[in-house]
């Protein structure tokens, strides 16, 4: 089949999945500069955990890779996950939470839904399924960096300065094209026309579990009050 701009492919096929995660009300309130604290506070802390599952997927992709290229990509995409870890730790010591309090934090079951998810594509598929699942995170931040971006010349006082400008960076934005770029020669290498739907299903998926992701701070925000 005709593997020309894969990612672009897959997206449009999940448009609607994409949009709902990527134009979520809290990227919406983000950008505004009108998220409550509260919320932002326990989606990180909540993100942080993420990391930690999704850092283990990329030692995954590792493990599964066929070729010693392949295992330097998936480092470096490691290697972004564990620096962008810090971003939260810094945060969220402003708040007076230490990294011992993230890791002894609980996991929410939509933390848990959506890492185990993208691990299970990884344990059950091949290196193509565990970054077509991943992708939704390292390239949907990303756009969500660039679309927040001007927000920050707008409000020289944006709450969320922090959070978008890592996100908004050169090295995150050169992370998720590595991405891409990645996902492009193992497409090349594997996906058949028969293929591609089930493709296009891991994810749609992993966008769903994006966007529940940012309703999972508005929820555990409110259980708190």
């Amino acid at each position: 089949m005709n593997t020309s701009a894969i990612f672009e492919r897959i997206k449009a096929a999940a448009i609607e999945d994409w949009q709902r995660y990527v134009d979520h009300e809290f990227i919406r309130q983000m950008e505004a500069g009108t998220l409550a604290q509260a919320v932002f506070q326990q989606y990180l802390i909540q993100d942080y955990l993420f990391l930690i599952q999704y850092a283990r997927a990329y030692a995954l992709a590792i493990y599964k890779s066929p070729t010693l290229e392949d295992m330097q990509l998936a480092q470096g995409g490691l290697n972004a996950i564990l620096g962008e870890m810090h971003l939260h730790i810094r945060l969220c010591e402003g708040w007076g939470l230490k990294k011992a309090d993230l890791i002894a934090a609980p996991e929410h079951a939509a933390t848990i839904a959506y890492t185990r998810y993208v691990l299970d594509c990884g344990q059950r598929g091949d290196l193509l399924d565990l970054h077509v699942a991943l992708a939704p995170c390292m390239i949907g931040y990303a756009e969500i960096g660039r679309r927040l971006a001007p927000a920050l010349a707008a409000n020289p006082n944006h709450p969320y300065r922090e959070w978008i400008s890592e996100y908004a960076s050169e090295g995150f934005q050169q992370a998720a094209q590595a991405s891409i770029n990645h996902m492009q020669q193992l497409a090349d290498r594997a996906l058949t026309e028969a293929r591609f739907l089930d493709i296009v299903a891991i994810f749609s998926k992993a966008s769903q579990l994006e966007a529940d992701f940012w309703q999972m701070g508005f929820d555990l925000a409110r259980e708190k009050n």
